[in-house]
């Protein structure tokens, strides 16, 4: 670690999922970390409870005197992409001179001193890089993991062992910041255009993955739908539910909520497996997630175990409640692929049951960029709540809103509510099968959804 000098590291934008995990990492390490975020989030809420300094306000009197007192060399200032430039916090290290890295660059070099797996894709990579890193300590092969998502088994987004040989990483495309790695092994689940107010164009993201892979050393794993942008690569494997080819799944039965199914991988075939996590395309999922566990070392005899006991990752088809008269359903999906197989998963572990689909649109641009595949998505859905659009770090677009967005829905049972009525909403509707879906603060409103429905129906 030589490249990070002092001992003081001050995060812009350490309630992020990434950012908080760095801000661990470091910790675990004996640094002295503090930070900046704009709201309280249970992870700023666990940061401070670790021993962490986080304010709530971009006053630089507030941040810690010992770091204000340090020499400019002495404090590493990490940022999210996301923290404006004129953010006075950003303004106070600049002009105070201090090292400033994004933090994809500091992911970057923290892993290079070990073989790191990165998995990207445009969904579906935080449930297999969490999957792969349970996988992988479950089978005694020790990793450190960075994690786009809470592990349910690990309650954390970072998994960090002493004895670690091999890093599991979650390579983000936003802002292109997967480019700061150089992976031994990956795998692209998904690359359905995202983040066109990045990249401009579809064209423009696939050339960015393509120069991801050629940073890949070694195997390089993808789904076999977009296998057609990598097919001058060496060392290229591809999977998919459907695939005639190894690695795949075969016999997916679904029994008390669980599925289970055959898997065929690195030459062996592994019969009855159970997955603990639901929802059918995580079973495509694991079939990524276990081909490069068995390729790193993981027994087949402790590979089924850690399939079975994978709780998955907060947030991703997360069952809250599961009973004959009322289900919730809380999801990240914020993209039409991801409602789609979302959807697909609530309707087939609850058939024939009404489903109402709670979404809360992320960011303008994506709305305006992918109206119309959001419109079909949401409209398989028996009812539709959609919430205000989530800005994030964007400013409103004129005419992009949630009621435009509302009336391309070919749907009838359908509208609009503020956060603040939602739950008012769904009292006053007869619900079953109720399922959240959203990448803002869509969260927030999910445990006051999961006490209305257990009061209506006790379990």
């Amino acid at each position: 670690m030589s490249q990070f000098i002092g001992n003081r590291f001050f995060f812009i934008g350490i309630g992020g999922i990434g950012m908080s995990g760095l801000a661990r990492y470091f910790r675990r390490r004996g640094a002295q970390v503090a930070g900046y975020d704009r709201t309280p989030s249970e992870l700023t809420n666990q940061l401070q409870s670790e021993g962490v300094e986080v304010q709530f306000n971009e006053r630089t009197e507030l941040i810690p005197e010992a770091y204000r007192n340090a020499a400019s060399g002495e404090v590493m200032v990490v940022r999210t992409p996301a923290v404006p430039v004129s953010s006075p916090l950003l303004k106070y290290w600049e002009e105070k001179g201090a090292r400033i890295l994004k933090r994809a660059e500091v992911l970057g070099m923290i892993t290079r001193d070990k073989p790191t797996i990165a998995v990207a894709g445009t969904h579906g990579k935080t449930t297999v890089s969490t999957m792969l890193a349970h996988l992988l300590t479950a089978g005694k092969v020790p990793c450190n993991a960075f994690l786009g998502g809470i592990s349910a088994n690990y309650g954390t987004n970072v998994l960090l062992n002493d004895d670690a040989a091999i890093n599991v990483v979650e390579a983000d495309e936003y802002d292109r910041s997967f480019l700061q790695l150089c992976p031994a092994q990956s795998i692209i689940t998904a690359m359905d255009p995202d983040h066109l107010d990045i990249y401009g164009t579809p064209e423009a993201m696939f050339e960015a993955y393509t120069e991801f892979a050629v940073q890949c050393d070694g195997p390089l794993l993808v789904h076999e739908r977009i296998a057609r942008h990598f097919e001058h690569r060496t060392q290229l494997g591809t999977y998919s539910l459907d695939s005639r080819h190894e690695p795949r799944a075969e016999n997916i039965t679904i029994a008390n909520g669980r599925y289970h199914f055959d898997l065929i991988a690195e030459g062996q075939v592994l019969r009855g497996l159970t997955l603990g996590m639901p929802g059918r395309h995580n079973v495509e999922n694991a079939i990524a997630a276990s081909t490069v566990a068995l390729r790193l070392g993981v027994p087949p005899d402790l590979l089924r175990l850690g399939l079975a006991s994978f709780r998955g990752v907060a947030r991703r088809f997360e069952t809250r409640i599961s009973g004959p008269r009322v289900a919730l359903i809380d999801d990240y999906a914020h993209h039409p692929k991801e409602l789609d197989a979302c959807i697909a998963s609530v309707r087939e572990l609850y058939p024939g049951r009404k489903v109402t689909g709670v979404f809360q649109p992320h960011l303008f641009t994506r709305t305006r960029d992918l109206a119309a595949d959001f419109a079909r998505s949401l409209s398989v859905l028996d009812e539709l709540l959609l919430l205000p659009i989530y800005p994030a770090r964007e400013e409103p677009i004129p005419g992009i809103t949630s009621e435009w967005l509302l009336e391309q829905v070919p749907m009838d049972k359908k509208s609009c509510v503020a956060g603040t009525a939602l739950v008012e909403a769904l009292a006053s509707r007869t619900v079953d099968v109720v399922v959240t879906m959203g990448a803002g603060d869509i969260d927030r409103l999910v445990p006051p959804i999961e006490r209305l429905l257990n009061e209506r129906h006790p379990q």
